[in-house]
């Protein structure tokens, strides 16, 4: 036995050292303190602090029985032994009651040793217990605290017991659960060979570790991490399973959208890369074909032919803009929207293109917040969408475009993946048509990807719906059913600022003309100077060409009278458009500035251009969007 600390509470030494032997003779090893009255005794509780305390039954003025009240109602559980001439049945149990460990009359002094041992044996065994107890409690209430699931199961699958986290996940409360199998949670996603598989693991002793999608109480499906563990018993039998679980829904949603996001940032910079060669190009050939076209009469064979060259142009601009939305890098000019006053403009166009087979209804809110973003994006966000609806609904059916306030603070947007933190407009658009499965959503945001046959789309209408709301700061979610329609849930951020009004352009309006003012034309590629020349020409301006800045600040500062306009591209060698206008505008005051670029349009913005206010034409531009783009510069009158 290791060296104890024994407290001697007794006043006469010659019992003491009689006890001393004997415990000496029986090789217990101890140091010890004598004491006789209760200051001493409560003093060496506190500095000795005895492992054991042996105490005679009366003194003169202190006595065991005090002792050991004292001991107990300070709450230390120390071993008490009581040491005592005489003691009948009637005093033992009294003793025994108030909670002393033991008794030794001293007549029987040879028995001390071993109620020393028994005791101290006795009480080692209840700390050992109590220590387990503890650990025990302290272990029960980190699984009750666990963010992940915990389950216990008998041998035969039967639950015996789950943590919070489990009915968290679930939806299920302990009572509904324990004593079921955990087959209720079974979604169909893994088939029969998944399961047994399972159980041949864990029966064969080993820990299984793998992936499951389960079913909660309301029919819904979740993905789950799981350890399940065999638990045995003393000689090693099998007598219960634990399992460990974490439900990763949320991150593999999050996963996927990074996944997304770095797919379609990928195609956004290949779209990029080639915006500007591919735009330029198409401008030569929109400017060539409708200027062939005004050369022969619709009756004339070519005619046809030449239409067919334009329409295809139109489709290849459309394809870029659209690949330029997605990757958020077309040129924009933002304003302060009203989307109700925006959308209700565009009604008549909408229900023309939907069908009238469709019945298109529209639920404005009232006090709508603004927002800031380009007309035409919104024009573009809702026209596809509407397509898509129209291609999704069979024969008769119904599309709703809707709008209201939404606020999300910080603890929604936590749970809630995708959300963002703010004030929003949203913006929604539902069809009933035949709805997409899960399989179709991961997927639908994605550049190219469409569930229409050969022909029927390009694929690129929701990734422009994406990347135009991505660059307007806002967000998009979209809820879909098989069999139950769509929803598309657009939420553009709130702007404080003075709504301006948007004029509707009619595609049917005269091409403006012009009435002889002089245009400096500065392109470095020839056959875009050739070809917007010509246009230009046509309008009725008179045009003056030159292939570098520095040629056009010469012919500027040279020229007895100023230039109407200059229209300069913007990325160029020697000087970019910007510092060319800010140049000639010193040179010839009063001169107005119309910008283009094929570039794309953070490019553009590098070089001083798309500011609010400022004239700019994207490439590939057709006649009349460069005649209403010059009028519009030189004042629109």
């Amino acid at each position: 036995m290791e060296d104890i600390r024994i407290l001697f509470v007794e006043d006469l030494s010659t019992d003491v050292e009689m006890a001393r032997r004997v415990l000496k003779k029986e090789a217990i090893s101890f140091t010890d303190r004598v004491v006789d009255t209760e200051p001493e005794f409560r003093n060496a509780l506190e500095e000795f602090r005895p492992d054991l305390i042996i105490s005679d039954y009366s003194m003169p003025t202190f006595d065991g029985m005090q002792a050991l009240t004292i001991t107990r109602n300070q709450g230390d559980r120390i071993p008490f032994i009581v040491l005592t001439g005489s003691m009948n049945e009637e005093t033992a149990v009294a003793c025994m009651k108030a909670g002393a460990d033991d008794y030794v009359i001293k007549e029987k002094i040879k028995r001390l040793p071993f109620a020393v041992r028994e005791v101290l044996d006795k009480v080692k065994v209840q700390r050992e217990k109590e220590h387990l107890e503890e650990e025990r409690t302290r272990l029960m209430s980190a699984v009750e605290q666990a963010g992940e699931m915990f389950i216990v199961t008998d041998t035969l699958g039967s639950i015996l017991y789950v943590n919070p986290a489990f009915e968290e996940v679930s939806g299920y409360c302990r009572e509904e659960v324990i004593g079921k199998n955990p087959r209720i949670l079974k979604s169909g996603v893994q088939g029969p060979d998944f399961y047994r598989q399972m159980w041949e693991t864990l029966k064969q002793g080993r820990i299984w570790r793998g992936r499951l999608v389960n079913r909660r109480k309301d029919g819904t499906h979740y993905t789950e991490d799981a350890v399940i563990s065999p638990v045995r018993d003393a000689s090693g039998r099998i007598v219960h399973y634990s399992a460990v679980k974490r439900d990763i829904s949320d991150h593999l949603k999050s996963s996927e959208m990074l996944q997304q996001a770095q797919k379609m940032e990928s195609v956004g910079r290949l779209a990029g890369g080639v915006a500007h060669d591919y735009n330029n190009m198409l401008s030569v050939i929109l400017g060539y074909t409708e200027l062939a076209m005004e050369r022969v009469t619709p009756e004339d064979p070519i005619y046809e032919d030449l239409q067919e060259i334009l329409n295809a142009a139109r489709r290849s601009a459309d394809i870029t803009r659209q690949l330029l939305a997605f990757a958020r890098k077309q040129s924009v000019a933002p304003v302060t929207l009203d989307i109700n006053d925006t959308v209700e403009g565009m009604l008549r166009m909408l229900r023309r293109l939907i069908g009238e087979d469709i019945d298109l209804v529209w639920l404005p809110c009232a006090g709508i917040w603004p927002v800031r973003m380009d007309p035409t994006q919104l024009d573009q966000i809702l026209a596809n969408l509407c397509v898509n609806a129209r291609d999704a609904i069979d024969g008769v059916g119904n599309l709703t475009i809707e709008t209201r306030n939404a606020t999300f603070d910080r603890e929604f947007c936590e749970a809630h993946a995708g959300y963002l933190e703010g004030d929003f407009v949203l913006l929604t658009v539902s069809d009933d048509g035949r709805g997409m499965d899960r399989e179709t959503l991961i997927h639908v945001f994605e550049p190219f990807f469409t569930t229409k046959n050969m022909g029927e789309g390009t694929g690129l209408g929701l990734a422009m719906v994406y990347g135009v709301v991505k660059q307007n700061n806002g967000f998009i979610q979209v809820y879909s059913e098989v069999g139950d329609g769509t929803s598309f849930r657009i939420y553009l951020p709130r702007h404080k600022g003075d709504v301006v009004s948007v004029t509707q352009v009619n595609p049917d309006d005269d091409i403006p003309g012009g009435r002889g003012e002089t245009v400096l034309l500065v392109e470095d590629e020839p056959s875009i100077r050739r070809v917007a020349q010509l246009i230009l020409e046509k309008l009725g301006y008179r045009v003056t060409i030159a292939e570098t800045p520095g040629e056009a600040l010469h012919l500027a500062v040279s020229r007895p009278q100023n230039f109407d306009l200059l229209m300069t591209d913007v990325v160029m060698p020697e000087m970019n458009g910007r510092t060319l206008a800010d140049q000639i505008q010193q040179a010839c005051p009063g001169t107005r500035t119309l910008f283009m670029s094929g570039y794309t349009s953070n490019t553009i913005a590098q070089h001083g251009v798309l500011e609010e206010g400022m004239n700019f034409i994207q490439k590939p531009f057709t006649k009349k969007a460069l005649a209403v783009a010059v009028r519009k510069a030189l004042g629109g009158d």
